[in-house]
């Protein structure tokens, strides 16, 4: 994986995950140590895609709630990932919120007031470029395409996990994920020098295609 890349789960699988739950439920703090490490880095990407340079100070926020609820959540890996990315999404909202008076500038934190409460194969197409460079281009998309694709690709929730975080139904966030993807594919696409698209065109569209299902 490139420097600072994207990449789904790229800090510890769903049975790492489960197991580190198991044991900091019982009051082992290096077991919870493994949790943030599993869990931190891509909720603070996708918080990043929410509120940008203000994601630190949500990701506190944030991981403030998971400690104080922690002993009534119930579920492994996969679960928590998708739990905590609904807290980091409300508590992204309540931060922009608060915000709203003051000028910002366009990009998708201001539109997921409207939003209601990928396969491996997608994040290798993104893993080339840096994670600064891929929120830059995730911001530019439509609002329910971005957060589709942050949630998907950066989180690493499957559709159904993604679709109860947003409050859609799957079939809406994989459409919006596929769309997402395939607009970001034209561009990564666009990058590639000439001669090595003429060779193997249009990989990253024809990645994109077997992604968000």
């Amino acid at each position: 994986m490139g420097q600072g890349g994207v990449h789904r789960h790229a800090a510890g699988s769903d049975e790492e995950l489960t197991r580190a739950l198991v044991a900091a439920g019982a009051g082992d703090e290096a077991a919870f140590a493994v949790v943030y490490r599993c869990v931190h880095p891509g909720l603070l990407r996708y918080l990043r895609g929410l509120v940008r340079e203000d994601a630190e100070d949500v990701a506190s926020e944030t991981w403030l709630q998971i400690v104080r609820d922690l002993h009534r959540f119930r579920g492994g890996g996969g679960e928590f990932r998708r739990w905590t990315a609904t807290v980091a999404r409300h508590r992204a909202i309540d931060h922009l919120r608060r915000q709203r008076s003051r000028p910002r500038p366009a990009h998708l934190s201001q539109e997921v007031f409207d939003l209601p409460g990928t396969d491996d194969t997608a994040g290798q197409a993104l893993e080339a470029l840096s994670t600064a460079r891929v929120l830059r281009l995730v911001s530019a998309l439509p609002p329910d395409q971005g957060e589709a694709v942050l949630l998907r690709v950066v989180v690493g929730l499957d559709a159904p996990a993604a679709a109860r975080v947003l409050g859609k139904r799957p079939s809406a966030v994989r459409s919006a994920a596929f769309r997402g993807l395939r607009r970001l594919a034209r561009e990564l696409d666009a990058e590639v020098p000439t001669r090595r698209r003429a060779a193997g065109g249009g990989y990253a569209v024809r990645s994109v295609r077997r992604a968000a299902c």
